[in-house]
């Protein structure tokens, strides 16, 4: 069996371009119709496709925007805020910020343009 080479993530949505350029602004991605295209072909592709019915309940799966990486304590809120207050200005909602407790590092929850939950990490 030949090895997995590439990975896509899909996005179940109700409008697939206006996504596409928000996650593209959010990651430094080229946009390319429906999808979000990491420019040095490093990252996952995003596909964002359009489905009928709307988001209901939480993700099972959701992306980790590493913003913080290496930061601790009050260097990495300040990385998480930062990164919150541009992420809020292209659209995205502001959720529970999560502070360190000895195991885990501090986070921020958000949400994208139509709900979808993501963290600032």
């Amino acid at each position: 069996m030949a090895p997995v080479k590439q990975v896509q993530i899909t996005f179940d949505c109700a409008e697939p371009e206006r996504v596409a350029l928000f996650w593209s602004a959010v990651l430094g991605y080229e946009h390319q119709g429906s999808a979000a295209v990491d420019p040095t072909g490093v990252g996952p592709r995003l596909y964002f496709q359009r489905v009928p019915e709307e988001k209901v309940v939480k993700n099972r799966v959701h992306l980790d925007v590493r913003v913080g990486t290496g930061l601790a304590g009050a260097e990495r809120l300040a990385a998480l805020e930062a990164e919150c207050v541009r992420l809020v200005a292209l659209g995205a909602v502001r959720g529970q910020l999560l502070r360190a407790d000895g195991v885990n590092e501090s986070c921020q929850l958000m949400q994208d343009i139509e709900g979808n939950e993501f963290c600032l990490d």
